[in-house]
């Protein structure tokens, strides 16, 4: 008897060392939170807001610098052993087609299921934010390199500073080993730094769920959004437990592709409450390593360009959302030109999402909404109330498909050591 209490024991220690089940208790007591608070009390939602604030910011603290030296390191390697180019490219490639792929999903089931019209918002338009591609054009090359590290929520400049750094690194081996060497050892300090902070970080996804569940909470209480919230929630299913183990078990051979999603618990919970790619990369590259084996070299680079481009989750809610707006705007069907062009710049759109690590696909549909003129302008602001879910959504599908991405990039070019499903973390 005694011996059985303690394997029980011993099973509920190993069990509370996941880190997905910290999460999953923290985001539960999170929503149960969310549900008691008071939502009336501005002085309670405003300490919580800044909490959660200072819990996205605390996750995200050590991205930057880890990111810089560990980049900076796999470049140098890559180029020595003359596979950067290849592996780039393929990752662009897969970029491309899964993006374009989540793109036409979305779109079909909100053509054939026509939702409930939503109400017309009688909200006073205002400017909607845009990309402000001039701005971040300029951004990618500050008057000093070291201003790239203070981009904080842009990662695109801090990679094309690692990007020459390890470019220059490999260029001169001799010359250059000292600062190798001291890149290669902070590459290490910072990801023990991070792993620390993922730890933490499941604490403060209590006050992460807490405010994504008061949001929801208040758009679901107008109740014009139940056909809109479920097609949003069955497309997400269908791409990430239906999409993904078809990819992994036909076309890469993946004999059991539901274990390589259960390594990606974490990552669906932290991108889904907090909404935030570059807070969903954190926990990303920790499982990336410590539960799927991904080489340090193949998952530096792979995993930030996934992140930064592959936005297909954002394509793929951003063609149903505008979908959705047409149809509550106009009781006339969706023409074949109309299907194309939303497409097209959905698929274009989710490529120049990177600044953006929250709140993305929101402002692709109100440009989308702009460009198309005919008296939809201020269409966006009909699906204004439903921002949390679209982006939660959004996010959630692009963060599985940087890890689950990487993974087949990292399995294709045998950059990886396969680990049982009883060591991930």
């Amino acid at each position: 008897m005694i011996i059985q209490v303690e394997n029980i024991v011993i099973i509920v220690y190993c069990l509370a060392m996941k880190i997905w089940i910290k999460y999953l208790i923290g985001c539960v007591l999170g929503v149960l939170a969310g549900i008691f608070l008071p939502s009336e009390n501005a002085v309670i939602q405003k300490i919580v807001s800044v909490l959660t604030d200072f819990c996205i910011h605390f996750g995200r603290w050590t991205l930057i610098p880890t990111l810089f030296f560990s980049m900076a390191i796999s470049v140098c390697n890559l180029r020595e052993e003359h596979k950067i180019t290849k592996i780039v490219l393929q990752t662009f490639i897969s970029i491309a087609l899964v993006s374009l792929a989540f793109t036409i999903i979305g779109i079909i089931p909100a053509l054939i299921f026509k939702l409930p019209r939503i109400p017309i918002s009688v909200e006073k338009v205002t400017s909607p934010q845009g990309l402000n591609l001039a701005e971040n054009l300029l951004k990618l090359f500050p008057y000093s390199g070291f201003e790239s590290l203070l981009e904080g929520s842009f990662l695109l400049p801090v990679f094309l500073f690692a990007i020459f750094i390890g470019a220059g690194f490999s260029s001169d081996k001799n010359i250059s080993k000292p600062a190798y060497t001291l890149f290669d050892s902070l590459s290490h300090v910072f990801y023990v730094m991070m792993t620390f902070f993922v730890d933490i970080l499941s604490f403060g996804m209590v006050v992460i769920a807490a405010t994504w569940t008061t949001q929801f909470i208040s758009m679901i209480k107008t109740g014009v959004y139940t056909g809109f919230i479920l097609m949003l929630f069955s497309v997400f299913v269908f791409v990430v437990f239906a999409v993904y183990p078809l990819i992994l078990r036909f076309a890469f051979k993946e004999l059991h592709p539901f274990k390589i999603l259960y390594g990606t618990i974490a990552t669906i919970l932290t991108a889904f409450f907090s909404m935030d790619s570059n807070l969903a990369l954190v926990t990303n590259i920790r499982h990336s390593k410590e539960s799927f084996g991904i080489r340090r070299r193949l998952n530096s680079i792979c995993l930030p360009i996934f992140s930064s481009f592959g936005r297909g989750g954002s394509a793929c809610v951003t063609a149903i959302s505008f979908v959705v707006i047409l149809r509550s705007y106009s009781g006339l069907g969706i023409s074949f030109a109309d299907v194309m062009w939303i497409i097209a710049l959905s698929f274009l759109l989710s490529f120049l999402l990177s600044p953006i690590p929250v709140g993305g696909p929101f402002i692709a549909i109100t440009i989308l909404c702009t460009w198309y003129g005919r008296g939809f302008d201020a269409g966006y602001l009909l699906l204004k109330p439903a921002f949390p879910l679209i982006c939660s959504i959004a996010a959630s599908i692009d963060a599985v498909n940087a890890l689950l991405g990487t993974y087949i990039i990292a399995s294709k070019n045998k950059m990886i050591e396969h680990k049982e499903i009883r060591k991930y973390i």
